[in-house]
């Protein structure tokens, strides 16, 4: 739960920028809102993936009781996330800025996504360092403090954002700007909170025996980043056909781009929920495969199938039931409402789907693999939810609808084959004498 939580709170700061600016700046600077999260969580997930290399490979030591070998990996991974982090701001600072222009989008749009986006881009950097003590408290077992941490960054960033964008105790009101200061600003504090917690709490002593920034090698960079790298590269998969997607869908209009902002929006903090159970099952599965304990990590992985299972149902039942209810969160706009809670019915049939596919991908992180789910992630999104959504959408003129069918088409591949992988490796090793 600590991790489900945790997890979420990247998600929050998105959703918390969206219901701020689509109360109190208008419908132009949210389609502005869901242009740039749809854009920027490319860059996020690319971030966040490399980070995750981490975390297999701390709870596999750990279950070795190979402690001094956690501080020289947490050593590689703080270098390569911090270049990462600083890699990926320049990317979003020089290269999305200028491609934003040459999206089809609406001038008022894109004028009023620049200046948000310069900030998140910038906010790229703390939060990979944030990211990289994250994961190796998590991969330890130590899940609680991250949480208390997201939870206290995201009541930071919704007051902060609230005082820039509608402008109070003084201060001109900022906009969509104000809440790409507060998410910056959020995420700076986050950083150096979770960096103090590691360095003196006394839980980390014996891991960070060996921990030293000129302890930096090749091989165990080239270790976190065969993880690492793949892993970015699912994610990136994913966030990136549903960022293709908003994009095609603002080529229809900025009430429906809006509108599928308030559906992604929720979506998102269900599958970050679903997330946090993978991230579970990853630590879960490293840990047995260290102990070589194969009958336990197979029974958790399927306990972590059926909590997420059971828990996107419900999701998909409140997605359903209060279609018409949730999207009042961000807007009292008519337009988008209706369009939004026709997405949310769709949405809540590609709940079991979603949840499924992230928790495959954990356990088979746990267990080293990496390279086959990438494929198949590619696949599913690429190969067949995008160009399914662009014709059903664009090519069929189904509109945002069309467009969601086919990402939910493509979810559903990715769950069956990920899920039929899983079947085939844990099989294998519960075969082989420990």
């Amino acid at each position: 739960m600590p991790i489900v939580v945790s997890q979420l709170g990247h998600t929050v700061v998105h959703l918390a920028d969206s219901v701020i600016v689509g109360h109190f700046a208008g419908t132009i600077q949210l389609a502005a809102v869901s242009l740039v999260n749809s854009l920027f969580m490319l860059i996020l997930v690319l971030g966040m993936g490399i980070s995750y290399g981490l975390t297999p490979l701390i709870a596999q030591e750990n279950g070795r009781k190979n402690y001094k070998e956690c501080g020289r990996l947490l050593s590689n991974s703080l270098l390569i996330n911090i270049m990462i982090g600083i890699f990926l701001y320049l990317l979003v600072h020089f290269g999305t800025l200028l491609v934003i222009d040459n999206l089809g989008q609406s001038p008022e749009v894109v004028a009023y996504a620049k200046p948000y986006l310069g900030y998140l881009s910038f906010s790229i950097i703390p939060l990979m360092i944030f990211q990289t003590f994250k994961q190796f408290a998590e991969g330890l077992g130590f899940t609680k403090q991250a949480m208390f941490i997201s939870i206290w960054g995201n009541i930071i960033n919704v007051i902060l954002g609230i005082i820039l964008v509608k402008g109070m105790f003084g201060i001109a009101p900022m906009g969509v700007k104000g809440v790409g200061i507060s998410t910056l600003v959020d995420r700076i504090l986050m950083a150096t909170v979770m960096c103090i917690y590691v360095f003196n709490s006394k839980n980390f002593k014996i891991y960070l025996q060996n921990f030293k920034l000129t302890l930096i090698d090749k091989i165990r960079s080239l270790k976190i980043l065969k993880i690492g790298a793949p892993v970015a590269l699912q994610y990136s998969f994913e966030i990136s056909a549903f960022s293709g997607a908003a994009i095609l869908i603002g080529t229809i209009g900025a009430v429906e781009q809006a509108a599928h902002q308030v559906a992604i929006n929720l979506a998102s903090v269900t599958y970050m929920l679903a997330s946090g159970i993978a991230s579970a099952a990853t630590i879960k599965t490293g840990n047995n495969l260290g102990k070589n304990n194969f009958l336990d990590l197979r029974r958790s992985a399927i306990a972590s199938y059926h909590t997420v299972a059971v828990f996107m149902s419900i999701t998909a039942v409140a997605f359903v039931c209060a279609n018409h209810l949730l999207p009042y969160i961000y807007t009292e706009d008519t337009a988008v409402i209706n369009i939004a809670a026709q997405l949310l019915i769709i949405a809540g049939f590609f709940q079991l789907f979603d949840g499924t596919q992230v928790v495959g991908l954990g356990v088979l992180r746990g267990l080293g693999d990496v390279n086959i789910p990438t494929v198949i992630t590619f696949v599913a999104y690429w190969v067949i939810g995008i160009p399914l959504g662009y014709l059903l959408g664009i090519t069929l003129e189904m509109g945002v609808n069309g467009i969601w069918y086919g990402l939910t088409f493509g979810l559903l591949t990715a769950s069956v084959m990920l899920f039929f992988r899983f079947q085939k490796r844990t099989r294998m090793l519960v075969a082989v004498p420990a």
